[in-house]
């Protein structure tokens, strides 16, 4: 990527980056601004997640990274999450009772 960014500030006081997509490896990605990096206090190796909006518009948020207490290892933890998403429908179905 050649890093060519286009800023526009237009009257409602929204800025406006534009980036072409290039190839990464087998998958296409964009690089961020300077600037907007530092306004989502980014740097590399940190990850970002794209949020959709009701109106189809994508807003990019830093992933916060929570610190697990010391008695819990990220295995449990995983396991529990993949448990909840294989039964999300039994426990609604008790919520709702």
């Amino acid at each position: 990527m050649n890093g060519v960014v286009k800023v526009t500030n237009d009257k409602s006081n929204v800025m406006r980056y534009a980036r072409k997509i290039g190839r990464m490896g087998n998958s296409l990605g964009v690089s961020l601004p300077k600037t907007l990096a530092k306004k989502l206090n980014v740097s590399q190796g940190d990850e970002i997640e794209f949020v959709e909006n009701d109106r189809g518009e994508v807003v990019l948020k830093k992933v916060r990274q929570n610190q697990l207490p010391d008695n819990v290892r990220p295995e449990v933890l995983e396991a529990f999450f993949d448990v909840f998403e294989e039964d999300e429908g039994i426990l609604e179905d008790l919520r709702d009772r």
